[in-house]
């Protein structure tokens, strides 16, 4: 089975960081004494925070222990943990800001996980992807269909923006929420695809038999995005990526 790949995830830092250094440009707050990054993946995200507050404690959890080492490798004097968000989220320290980058996601159950979220936090700084319907992931679950292997995939999946302001508005004093779309510039459709191979295609890989089952689909992956990003004059690729931020203050 895949296993999360830190370099394949870093190919691409530059425009998988900007909107963790977006979010923390907009988090009003001062000298927060305790900071965890929830999904935090090889530790660039907790970079951009520690950036912002040099002076806090800072943790950061994810689940993947190949995402962790990672972190480590690049600070071993932060602290990393090994963990699932949601058990964190039912009885994990409180802290003074809860900042999670393209993570939550991958989480189930928003309606419960975010308010228990929220409750150990005085602030909580949200980011996550909200382009499901985008081509690149239309093609995904085409191609999932076609090969009768949809049902076993565990799919990302964000709620439309009215959900977390119904979710969270009455459980704060002021939330700030907005949505960014961002034109990544790739040189060719193959680096969308290998874009993908780091994070949203995982669980339609995993849920196939072998890795030539993967290389397949992958293969008809390639040749549909090839067909639905076609180049600009310059010959590279424009990929749209919508996301959905929101910061909360209890």
């Amino acid at each position: 089975m895949p296993e999360w790949d830190s370099t394949q995830y870093l190919r691409f830092e530059e425009e998988r960081t900007q909107p963790c250094r977006d979010l923390a440009a907009r988090i009003r707050m001062e000298r927060p004494a305790s900071i965890i990054d929830l999904g935090c993946g090889p530790g660039n995200s907790t970079e951009v925070i520690a950036a912002r507050y040099p002076e806090a404690a800072l943790t950061g959890l994810d689940s993947s222990s190949a995402m962790i080492a990672s972190a480590r490798q690049r600070h071993p004097g932060w602290q990393w943990v090994v963990g699932d968000i949601a058990g964190w989220a039912r009885g994990g320290e409180p802290h003074d800001l809860v900042f999670s980058n393209a993570a939550l996601q991958w989480a189930g159950d928003h309606a419960r996980l975010f308010p228990q979220i929220l409750e150990r936090a005085r602030v909580l700084a949200v980011q996550m992807p909200a382009n499901r319907d985008a081509p690149a992931h239309r093609i995904m679950r085409e191609i999932a269909e076609r090969r009768g292997i949809a049902g076993d995939v565990r799919e990302w999946h964000t709620h439309e923006e009215g959900y977390y302001y119904e979710l969270l508005a009455p459980r704060c004093r002021r939330l700030d929420a907005w949505v960014t779309e961002y034109l990544h510039v790739m040189p060719d459709a193959d680096a969308i695809v290998e874009w993908y191979r780091g994070t949203g295609l995982r669980p339609f890989l995993e849920a196939l038999a072998d890795d030539a089952a993967r290389e397949r689909f992958v293969a008809e992956y390639r040749e549909r995005i090839g067909a639905e990003y076609p180049p600009r004059a310059d010959g590279r690729v424009v990929f749209p990526f919508r996301r959905l931020f929101f910061v909360a203050y209890r």
